[in-house]
């Protein structure tokens, strides 16, 4: 079954079959989206899953964005098409080195990324969003130290912001993120003088540096329908330029290219989720995300802890 147009109603089909709802992550391939109930970030994708009635949730996106959706939701089933697709933020923070790292700083209150796994969400008091980590950080006393993790160009963004020197950064990076070129961006914004730069607080700070809006996702998509500019330079995974060009027709969106000299910068994992495995995962109703109960309900408080922020 190679024809797009009969894998999509494949799909379809299933869906309806199984009363399964399909959540997709703005970085998978455009067609993958097309099959999407609903599209967003990792977070309000997990919140969503929580929320609507359906049974069975298909996670079209990497690992630990199905095991969140399954600590919002752990009476549902929650399938993800792809166990193999991690992410390389996430595992630049091993359960057992974070634990240590955590125990040399017994006196810190630990504000993790929710771009981790469930294990470090465990470990966690508090978890962040890019779009409410300053939100986050700013409701700590500024006295009291902060382990913040994984993500040190996240850390090193919100440290900046909020002069907080007491923030101990965990050394983790998105593999992704960290790739975008300053001199690739300056380069293109030579050539494209009218053009705003949008960046993700992933990136280096140097790259971040040269924003003229930096956010998360959602917040670069908001940012860019609201501006007057009709021309952006997009500093962050390119699968977000199909969902841009769809709000915003009208509008021109330049991916930046990596240190590597690609004309762009996409996540492998992300990409790993096709049509296809979509297919296989809800014939098969596999791989399902399946969690220790007990580290279930400790990562849930982090989120729990999160939201009550506001």
């Amino acid at each position: 079954m190679s024809n797009k147009v009969e894998l999509i109603r494949r799909i379809e089909e299933l869906k309806r079959e199984k009363g399964v709802v399909i959540l997709a992550h703005y970085y998978t391939r455009p067609e993958v989206q097309q099959v999407a109930d609903f599209l967003g970030d990792s977070l309000a994708l997990s919140v969503k899953a929580r929320d609507i009635e359906a049974k069975t949730i298909l996670f079209a996106g990497v690992h630990f964005m199905g095991e969140t959706a399954k600590v919002l939701s752990p009476e549902k089933q929650v399938l993800i098409p792809v166990a193999e697709a991690t992410c390389s933020l996430a595992e630049s923070c091993p359960v057992e080195e974070f634990a240590a790292f955590k125990a040399q700083h017994p006196e810190a209150l630990v504000v993790s990324y929710v771009n981790t796994t469930v294990g470090i969400k465990a470990l966690t008091d508090i978890c962040c969003t890019s779009s409410n980590a300053l939100q986050v950080v700013e409701s700590v006393p500024v006295e009291q130290p902060i382990i913040f993790g994984p993500d040190k160009n996240l850390g090193s963004y919100i440290r900046k912001i909020t002069g907080r020197e007491n923030m101990i950064l965990w050394n983790g990076a998105c593999h992704v993120h960290e790739k975008f070129s300053k001199e690739g961006v300056v380069a293109l914004k030579a050539q494209h003088p009218e053009a705003k730069v949008v960046v993700h607080p992933e990136c280096r700070g140097e790259v971040a540096d040269l924003a003229d809006y930096c956010g998360s996702t959602a917040g670069i998509l908001s940012y860019c329908g609201a501006s007057d500019c009709d021309t952006f330079i997009v500093v962050t995974e390119p699968g977000i330029l199909a969902e841009m060009e769809r709000m915003y027709p009208q509008k021109k969106f330049i991916p930046a290219p990596s240190i590597e000299g690609k004309s762009c910068n996409e996540c492998e994992y992300m990409k790993m989720i096709t049509l296809e495995n979509i297919i296989s995962c809800l014939e098969n109703e596999s791989p399902e995300i399946e969690l220790d109960e007990e580290i279930r309900k400790k990562a849930s408080k982090s989120i729990e802890a999160m939201v009550k922020i506001g």
